[in-house]
């Protein structure tokens, strides 16, 4: 079974996001850029999937510019086998996303597709979503815990009550949670492999998919600075600063 994972570059998690002056979105100017962390945990899956005899090939595919060459290198050394990019500058919405990397699925023949469960830039969580609907297979979403035997699969999910282990047909898009493992440290002998590994580079008009904008951004701005706390002097006056001031109680 080949199986594709779709990943993200995406600002890194250390560093601090700027508004960019005139509130049009974030400064990415000379910013550290990393994969998306969910999508190290779905590639992480992939890798382990492969080691236990489920896929024969994993396809690490990412959308966008010049530079997310970088992330799809960080893919191969972290194990993957090929990658492909679909060359664009534009900023694409989640669903013209959705129908880009439906598109690399079709033309590969992959039999699963796994993606983080959402990319923290944006945090929409709906890749996975529209790509199954899209495609036309199962959903299996937040996946912690995945077991796949012939043409099913089981899965246990992160929901707000706890956890849900549902079963679901393949083939599948499956979004990976935190918890599903802890991605593999890159060494640099790794690295160096990655170099020689194939990349296949797709130009997005080439695939004749209609990716027109469809949602407006009025306007970004950081969040208001939180206020200093400060130290009661009994439970007292917790409760009567609970009660009157933040008025939570």
């Amino acid at each position: 079974m080949k199986i594709l994972v779709c990943v993200k570059r995406v600002l890194d998690p250390q560093v601090k996001a700027r508004v960019k002056a005139g509130g049009s979105g974030v400064d990415l100017t000379n910013v550290k850029m990393t994969m998306n962390p969910f999508c190290e945990n779905a590639l992480e899956e992939a890798l382990r999937m492969r080691e236990a005899g489920v896929g024969e090939e994993i396809i690490v595919a990412s959308v966008g510019g010049g530079k997310t060459e970088e992330t799809l290198r960080h893919g191969l050394a972290m194990g993957a086998d090929r990658a492909i990019q679909v060359v664009t500058e534009d900023n694409l919405e989640p669903l013209a996303i959705a129908k880009v990397l439906k598109a690399v699925a079709d033309r590969e023949g992959v039999g699963l597709v796994l993606t983080g469960k959402q990319a923290i830039d944006n945090d929409s969580n709906q890749t996975a979503q529209m790509m199954s609907a899209l495609l036309g297979w199962s959903l299996a979403t937040f996946c912690s815990d995945i077991t796949i035997e012939g043409d099913k699969a089981t899965v246990v999910r992160e929901v707000d009550a706890g956890l849900e282990t549902i079963e679901v047909k393949m083939p599948a898009v499956m979004s990976a949670d935190l918890r599903l493992n802890e991605p593999r440290y890159v060494k640099l002998p790794d690295v160096m492999k990655a170099k020689r590994k194939p990349m296949d580079k797709i130009d997005l008009e080439s695939l004749g998919i209609d990716t027109a904008k469809r949602l407006t951004t009025l306007q970004v701005e950081e969040p208001e600075g939180r206020a200093a706390g400060v130290i009661v002097n009994s439970v007292g006056e917790l409760v009567e600063k609970l009660r009157n001031e933040a008025k939570v109680i």
